[in-house]
């Protein structure tokens, strides 16, 4: 069955580029060149991946996402941004985005990125979980249902998007194990990239402030301070 795609790109140049690479890996592609109608087709139609551009006429990218994350917490947005708004990128993950690319980018990497989300997403599909392990994770107050993809803090539930919970996921399944954030983009994004470990930052800074009491002072996911990341370790 096609992958459909959301590509809201003012470009006209860029939109047409993805749309002919997107459509060689047999997807269907839908264009839109403004943020506002971007998002009509966002919140109306049914997409597996929107790659969604800042820098847009009517409503920006910034706020569509934010729109788009109100509406619907799973649906994958890969962000486009110009390489100098560093802040433009910060603000795009913070507010649900699951990746983001700066242009001019590479073509083939853009397609390796939205291929890794696919692999995912169908290794969710199929198995509930992406390593195929229980469906269930209870540790210290938290629950989490990888089939029906919920999670409970102490019986309240949290709204995490489609990259925080495969992160979260993935960190509760393994812990006391450390990664480094190349083995994060590689293990939880499919594809590992120099220059990309802020990714796993802001991402993970997101997760802290769903699920700690106190972000500042986390107990779920630590900082092993020179290496990484791990989850903490818990009686399964």
């Amino acid at each position: 069955m096609k992958k459909r795609i959301l590509v809201i790109e003012d470009n006209v140049d860029i939109a047409h580029l993805l749309k002919v690479n997107l459509q060689d890996i047999d997807c269907d592609v839908q264009i839109s060149n403004n943020g506002k109608e971007g998002l009509d087709y966002a919140l109306n139609e049914k997409f597996d991946l929107v790659i969604l551009d800042i820098m847009l006429p009517q409503l920006d990218g910034i706020e569509v996402c934010r729109k788009i994350r109100h509406k619907n917490s799973y649906l994958p947005i890969l962000m486009l941004t110009a390489k100098t708004s560093e802040l433009d990128r910060v603000l795009g993950l913070e507010i649900g985005a699951d990746d983001y690319m700066t242009k001019p980018f590479s073509i083939r990497e853009l397609m390796a990125r939205v291929k890794a989300i696919f692999r995912r997403a169908n290794l969710v599909d199929k198995s509930g979980n992406q390593e195929s392990e229980s469906q269930l994770i209870q540790c210290d107050g938290m629950e989490i249902n990888i089939e029906k993809r919920n999670v409970n803090i102490n019986g309240e539930q949290v709204e995490l998007t489609a990259r925080e919970f495969d992160l979260l996921v993935h960190f509760a399944s393994h812990p006391g194990r450390v990664y480094s954030r190349s083995q994060l983009l590689d293990l939880v994004w499919g594809y590992g990239h120099d220059g990309y470990e802020h990714t796993v930052n802001s991402h993970i800074n997101r997760l802290r402030a769903k699920i700690e009491s106190d972000p500042a002072k986390p107990e779920y996911v630590l900082t092993v301070w020179g290496v990484g990341y791990k989850f903490h370790e818990y009686h399964v």
